[in-house]
């Protein structure tokens, strides 16, 4: 069984739609015992990351989420989910993340030119920078969806795909069981379709 934790922040009802159907049972979920008893874990977001930080906090879901990714067991971070993966963002200030990737969260606004919408909303090509079970599936140049202002950065070592919006910006990450996904997968067509099929067929620490 997969879990997607509900600490009050995310797409909640595209993405369990989404694993059904892939045919893959996910129960959506604010009990920390749920995720103790699932094969894999989601942690989906959106909005603003102190805001979502201090709501996982607040459900009592971060222990339970700290202690199954420290044991190995898959997880699967998800636009803002995937940000507070990292250990701090700088999104309007400073804040501790998940610590359980190395690097950090900032603005994509130094990165990309001035005339550049922000946010970065719509259709961008991946271009892995490694191959993973992950993102096995997925073509060189596949297109997914976007939403946001902020990405991770000095995050080379786990970083498996980037996309570009007028610079290079980072798309995915892995790092043993620990994934993410700066785009929405569930938002992305059969792409998106296909990238979570492989999260639920990833065996722990094989990302």
């Amino acid at each position: 069984m997969l879990a997607i934790v509900n600490y009050g922040v995310g797409n909640l009802f595209s993405l369990s739609h989404s694993f059904e159907a892939i045919g893959v049972p996910a129960e959506v979920t604010s009990d920390p015992d749920v995720l103790k008893r699932a094969d894999r874990i989601v942690l989906p977001g959106v909005g603003a990351f102190e805001d979502a930080a201090a709501k996982l906090r607040a459900s009592g879901m971060q222990g339970a989420l700290l202690e199954q990714a420290r044991a190995g067991k898959p997880l699967l971070g998800i636009c803002l989910g995937m940000q507070m993966l990292f250990e701090k963002s700088y999104e309007y200030g400073e804040h501790e993340g998940l610590g359980l990737i190395e690097g950090a969260v900032k603005p994509i606004a130094p990165r990309i030119p001035a005339d550049y919408k922000i946010p970065h909303i719509g259709w961008n090509a991946l271009h892995k920078t490694r191959d993973t079970g992950l993102l096995a599936a997925v073509g060189e140049g596949d297109f997914v969806y976007f939403v946001h202002s902020f990405h991770a950065e000095d995050c080379e070592a786990a970083t498996i795909a980037t996309t570009e919006y007028g610079g290079t910006l980072t798309a995915a990450v892995a790092k043993a069981n620990v994934m993410g996904c700066q785009f929405h997968p569930e938002k992305s067509g059969a792409v998106g379709l296909r990238i979570l099929k492989a999260f639920a067929e990833t065996e722990a620490g094989l990302c």
